[in-house]
């Protein structure tokens, strides 16, 4: 699989590592990943360590380590307009990123299965929505968000294109799983300790590929009621999106769109924020890669293919400090030129602000 992933300093540069290791490997991936930041899923107290390669767990709260939402973002192969269900959204970072691939007229659903959980998410989500500037440069599919045990979906429920699993799946679960999906859908989930991915080739047919070797807790196994009932998980029905909704829709794609002819035109850049810090050069160091799962702790060792390089390294650190200069300064923030766009828009303020989603600035 390759080096071990390093720590970054902040997000792009964990984008930076993780390219360089070869756990993200199309521009796609790569855009979501760089246009939410990880440490805003964490608690604040924990923030430090948002950018290092290993999960993290407090309470229910959980998320897995960067290289491992890379690798199931890059096999789920997401496009425009397909409809996605994440089973134990946990924190629903991995839907907010799956939610700027397939655009606004896609299908985002998740199933958490503590209250507590769903509810961490959606605080999330709102906070993203309200503040970042990413919410503009995409066309975003909003993730929703119900709590279950995902093991007791309705069976009258819609299939799906693309589906994850964030928990083990015993054999038992397997066809439960594949059920999810429609003819051409792919299924990603922990399965006899290795991440699989399954598509659905037809009504009765799968390929299966093995991506690498994980350690997941296990699904949890559903409670009866006092009845002896199972609490049947309800997910969202399709979405239908009214006339009002589509205009805005349009006329932000309009403006973009013309946004980029212009760009296009005048060899500049207007959607891109300023330039970020100058960071060290990438390297990949020989780690231990630790995984909190619950009251269990996985642990391996992956192998760094190159040999030996801390003579390397200490060269380029000295490289490194030659090279900081007093221009080395803060950036400005970056300018979110949609929403300047919008604001230059001759229509009343109220029609201005919904075509904004009545952000903050």
């Amino acid at each position: 699989m390759g080096g071990a992933v390093s720590a970054g300093e902040d997000n792009d540069e964990l984008i930076d590592n993780l390219k360089e290791a070869q756990y993200i490997r199309t521009d796609l991936v790569e855009q979501a990943f760089r246009a939410i930041d990880r440490a805003d899923y964490y608690l604040e107290e924990f923030k430090e360590n948002a950018y290092k390669d290993l999960a993290w767990k407090h309470g229910n709260i959980h998320l897995s380590a960067p290289c491992i939402y890379s690798e199931v973002m890059e096999a789920l192969d997401l496009q425009p307009g397909l409809s996605f269900l994440n089973l134990g959204s946990g924190t629903g970072y991995l839907s907010s990123m799956v939610g700027l691939i397939l655009g606004p007229f896609g299908v985002n659903h998740g199933v958490e299965l503590h209250s507590d959980v769903t509810e961490y998410a959606k605080q999330k989500l709102d906070f993203f929505i309200r503040t970042s500037d990413s919410f503009d440069k995409f066309d975003f599919c909003e993730p929703s968000f119900v709590t279950g045990n995902c093991l007791e979906i309705s069976p009258d429920c819609c299939q799906y294109d693309r589906v994850y699993c964030g928990a083990g799946v015993q054999k038992e679960h397997e066809e439960y799983m594949k059920n999810l999906l429609k003819v051409g859908g792919i299924l990603v989930m922990p399965l006899e300790e290795k991440l699989t991915k399954i598509t659905r080739t037809g009504p009765s047919a799968w390929e299966t590929k093995k991506i690498l070797a994980v350690s997941f807790a296990p699904l949890i196994q559903p409670c009866r009621s006092e009845s002896g009932q199972s609490r049947l998980v309800q997910l969202p029905p399709p979405a239908v999106r009214s006339l009002q909704d589509l205009a805005r829709i349009a006329i932000r794609g309009s403006i973009k769109r013309a946004m980029h002819h212009e760009v296009t035109k005048g060899g500049g850049s207007c959607l891109k924020g300023t330039p970020r810090f100058k960071r060290r050069r990438v390297r990949r160091r020989r780690m231990e890669t630790i995984v909190f799962l619950d009251k269990e702790v996985f642990a391996s060792r992956i192998s760094n293919p190159s040999d030996d390089t801390s003579c390397e390294d200490a060269e380029e650190e000295k490289r490194d400090m030659a090279e900081r200069t007093p221009r080395e300064t803060k950036p400005e923030p970056p300018v979110n030129f949609l929403r300047q766009r919008v604001l230059r828009l001759p229509l009343p303020d109220p029609l201005k602000y919904y075509l904004l989603y009545y952000r903050e600035k």
